[in-house]
């Protein structure tokens, strides 16, 4: 009996991603299905690549750093080189990331500020619009 093999629909399910994103992949070389007549086979190997190349993706990296980090492995050594590099570059995303929701938290503050001027000035504005209507009732 021949190992476990998955066709790029039961991937795009199980992922919740598109065949197209799963042939992209194909084409730039990150996984390499063989082919059953006209059909892709993906090994657990090709699924092990995707499911880490879109966890790379959700904490921020980008495809190449990901894909990088993961040519890395070799299986059988202790792949330290390759964990010193996943937390160098989760450093390097954190503090980005730190920076970003600093510059966020600025931004809501100036907006709140603002908003709270318009408030006033709309408030003002209407106390003296009815001011004058009320001095002639």
């Amino acid at each position: 009996m021949g190992e476990r093999s998955y066709s790029i629909s039961e991937l795009a399910r199980e992922f919740a991603i598109t065949t197209r994103t799963i042939r992209f992949y194909e084409e730039k070389g990150y996984i390499h299905p063989r082919r059953e007549g006209g059909q892709r086979r993906y090994t657990p190997a090709d699924r092990v690549r995707i499911k880490l190349i879109l966890r790379g993706k959700r904490i921020g990296l980008s495809l190449a750093e990901s894909v990088e980090i993961i040519d890395m492995y070799e299986p059988g050594a202790s792949n330290a080189a390759q964990l010193a590099s996943l937390i160098e570059r989760i450093k390097e995303r954190r503090s980005q990331l730190l920076h970003q929701r600093a510059d966020l938290d600025a931004m809501l503050e100036s907006l709140d500020e603002v908003e709270g001027l318009c408030r006033d000035a709309l408030e003002e504005r209407r106390a003296a619009t009815a001011s004058p209507a009320r001095r002639h009732a």
